[in-house]
């Protein structure tokens, strides 16, 4: 979803941890260094399509919301998959978890006005995009005289456009949008770090501090200090980055204690999500905190097997494709699937919902590599290049100072 997928992920193989700190500049007065060879973690790219694919199905078949599929329920229709899917959103988690690790990958080695190149690149073109298609679908569907959302006026779209409507009072046309926030936050977090110089050491201590403030923030109940420590998720984002450390540089008890003291505060806080998600009974009742807790820390351990475990000699293409379909498909799933499915179910009702579903997960997966190969790549490539540029200008007007 949010991750850089055009990094090569690669590992250092150190002696000791401390010769290793020593040779990138990691013991805090060098600075880093990218280690040379290595190959992509293609499991790691297939985990990010795992996340995607959980919050897809919590969104067109884990929904309690009553009414959303019109007179068909998921709890008659799907029982199952409606119980399991229910738990979905613990895919937003798992992406959290996972660019912990990958965007330590990304800015390692990089200077800040690189690492936000990188970010924008990355991120704005399919968002664009997909904000674009939704808003053609609801005036398609307007001039139709079909069912649509609300009427989107320009000042809803333009702040929509800045990927941050949320904190702007305005509702989100991309339903996903919300957590691209959290993203930012986070990278913003990352790009303060790369002023002062990235480094093994300070690392450690910025995941310290990072969770020193998210406790102080619960503890006084501090909404303006939570906009910026993410106390909801930063125990899922050093942990990434304390499995990170240990790709990079090997594991050690330093490190293990900081992803078990971020883990346990995590699996703390998830309470508040799990509640969050509670149903009347009559809709499904409340979920249990011990299987989300359970479901969370697996893909945890899937996570470290993929990064230094036997996962990681995997070599397939199809993962780093999933990987690089992930993000489009995780931005039009909801905003132009669903309308999709709904739309079958009203013209061909004999279909059935779930092949309807079925039908509309194919079309937001076929959507998705198009927007990949025909707007994200090349847009991408674009405005990487000229952001660059933008970044160091040329001198192309006469010496100031006469």
């Amino acid at each position: 979803m949010l991750n850089d997928s055009s990094a090569p992920l690669v590992r250092q193989r150190p002696g000791s941890q401390e010769d290793a700190a020593r040779r990138s500049g990691a013991d805090g007065r060098g600075g880093p260094t990218r280690p040379a060879g290595g190959a992509r973690l293609a499991a790691v790219d297939g985990l990010r399509l795992v996340a995607a694919v959980a919050v897809a199905a919590y969104h067109y078949v884990g929904t309690t919301t009553p009414g959303f599929w019109g007179a068909h329920d998921p709890r008659q229709f799907a029982p199952v998959l409606h119980g399991i899917s229910r738990y979905g959103w613990l895919g937003v988690e798992f992406f959290f978890l996972i660019s912990g690790f990958v965007i330590c990958l990304s800015c390692w080695g990089r200077t800040p006005a690189q690492f936000a190149v990188s970010r924008v690149s990355r991120l704005f073109p399919a968002y664009w995009c997909a904000v674009l298609m939704v808003v053609g679908l609801v005036l398609i569907a307007r001039l139709g005289h079909l069912p649509a959302a609300p009427p989107i006026d320009l000042r809803t779209v333009v702040g929509n456009l800045t990927m941050a409507p949320g904190p702007l009072g305005l509702p989100l046309i991309e339903g996903v949008a919300w957590t691209l926030w959290v993203e930012a936050r986070f990278y913003l977090l990352m790009a303060a770090l790369l002023f002062l110089g990235l480094s093994y050491r300070r690392l450690l201590a910025f995941c310290g501090a990072w969770l020193t403030l998210a406790l102080v923030a619960r503890e006084l109940g501090s909404a303006v200090l939570d906009e910026f420590v993410l106390s909801q998720y930063a125990g899922l984002f050093v942990t990434g980055i304390a499995l990170f450390l240990m790709y990079r540089f090997g594991q050690n008890l330093v490190l293990w204690l900081l992803a078990g003291f971020a883990w346990c505060y995590q699996l703390t806080v998830l309470g508040d999500r799990v509640a969050a998600h509670a149903v009347p009974r009559a809709q499904g009742g409340a979920l249990s905190w011990a299987v989300c807790a359970a479901v969370l820390t697996a893909f945890l351990a899937v996570l470290a097997l993929s990064a230094f475990g036997p996962l990681a000699r995997l070599r397939r293409r199809w993962p780093v494709t999933a990987g690089a379909l992930t993000y489009p498909f995780y931005l039009v799933h909801q905003s132009l699937g669903i309308p999709v499915a709904k739309g079958l179910l009203r013209k061909v009702p004999a279909l059935g919902v779930l092949p309807s579903i079925a039908v509309a997960a194919a079309f937001s997966l076929l959507l998705a590599a198009a927007v990949h190969r025909l707007v994200e790549r090349p847009l991408g490539r674009a405005l990487r290049r000229h952001l660059t540029r933008g970044m160091s200008p040329g001198r192309t007007g006469p010496e100031s100072g006469t």
